[in-house]
């Protein structure tokens, strides 16, 4: 029994069009960027995968390439998705050994997903190796990371702002209720203020900075009880040309994200109304429930508590309790009803 265990590992994976994390052992082994560098004249060779391969993006020659496997929630291109949960995979189990261990693993989805979406996700790890695959939505498995008993006949109202989708969930014995899925998350965010920066200051950034600027500065309201110092970004002034450095502050960031989180305002508010009432009483009670990257964003959980009149609550580690909660559901996915097999 015991050698037909070390050949069946199992591993929960947070599959993120932004991060992707991998718990084995109740550990989290892996904590890295969904990115992957390839060779451009061999597609299957692969140069770099996470960290290193962001290292690289928007740096490359013309024999590299990076990709970003995953756009908006889904699997965008299958080929680099397979190889980057293989590269990642090696990372949990770096050891060369005669006979690699088989997997069974459990994933997250986004709950919008369609099924052809789903299939290409159940693909990918099946190519990467798992032998067993199952997946769960990421609100439950958020909701299991938070710490909520999601079978009690309680309405809990989970909003999981990521790197390319915002969900928005009503919880209630192990079920989505209702449900509000938006492609506005960190992914716009990052947009936006590349964006900003083009029109108002004539400075074109790349991707990386943009990013580092949001985690820096990033904020949902012009008005901080902790605000952060300016910082300097260096871009490539637009008129003459060449590289050149501002400040900017984090009042010019809020004024830049304010549509997209008003955006996020409006899904919140259409989640609530469908909401059956019994369950929008207890939502009253408990309040919301910010999870995801997104949920880091300064000021945010305070903007739409003022917007909502409602508690909103941010989990203890945003980032990790998607991932955590997957774990959680692997552990017992014989008992969970809403672990997809």
């Amino acid at each position: 029994m015991g050698l037909f265990n070390w050949f069946t590992q199992e591993i929960a994976m947070d599959l993120g069009t932004a991060n992707t994390l991998i718990i084995h052992n109740d550990e989290i082994t892996v904590n890295e960027p969904s990115i992957i560098a390839l060779n451009r004249n061999n597609p299957k060779e692969v140069l770099a995968v996470g960290k290193k391969a962001l290292m690289m993006h928007e740096k490359t020659h013309d024999d590299i390439r990076t990709v970003r496997p995953l756009r908006d929630g889904v699997i965008a291109d299958f080929n680099a998705a397979e190889l980057m949960i293989r590269g990642l995979i090696k990372q949990v189990y770096p050891k060369k050994t005669l006979f690699r261990p088989s997997w069974r693993m459990m994933i997250c989805i986004p709950s919008s997903i369609t099924e052809v979406e789903k299939r290409a996700v159940r693909d990918s790890a099946e190519q990467a190796g798992a032998k067993e695959v199952y997946l769960v939505h990421e609100p439950m498995a958020a909701a299991l990371g938070i710490g909520i008993d999601v079978e009690e006949p309680v309405g809990n109202m989970i909003i999981d702002i990521g790197g390319g989708t915002t969900g928005i969930s009503v919880i209630a014995l192990a079920g989505i209720v209702c449900d509000q899925s938006i492609r506005i998350a960190g992914d716009e965010f990052t947009s936006d203020i590349a964006e900003s920066l083009r029109r108002y200051h004539s400075l074109l950034i790349g991707e990386r900075t943009a990013e580092q600027i949001k985690i820096q500065i990033g904020s949902a309201m012009k008005e901080l009880d902790e605000p952060p110092a300016d910082i300097p970004v260096n871009g490539r002034d637009l008129v003459t040309g060449i590289p050149k450095q501002i400040y900017v502050s984090y009042q010019e960031i809020a004024e830049a994200l304010d549509k997209s989180v008003f955006k996020i305002e409006e899904a919140i508010l259409r989640a609530l109304e469908q909401t059956p009432p019994e369950l929008a009483s207890d939502i009253y009670r408990r309040g919301l429930y910010l999870t995801g990257g997104g949920a880091l964003l300064r000021g945010l959980d305070k903007r739409l508590s003022q917007k909502m009149k409602l508690p909103v609550h941010v989990a203890d580690d945003p980032l990790k309790s998607v991932v955590r909660g997957t774990g959680l559901a692997l552990k017992r996915y014989d008992d969970y009803p809403f672990v997809m097999r």
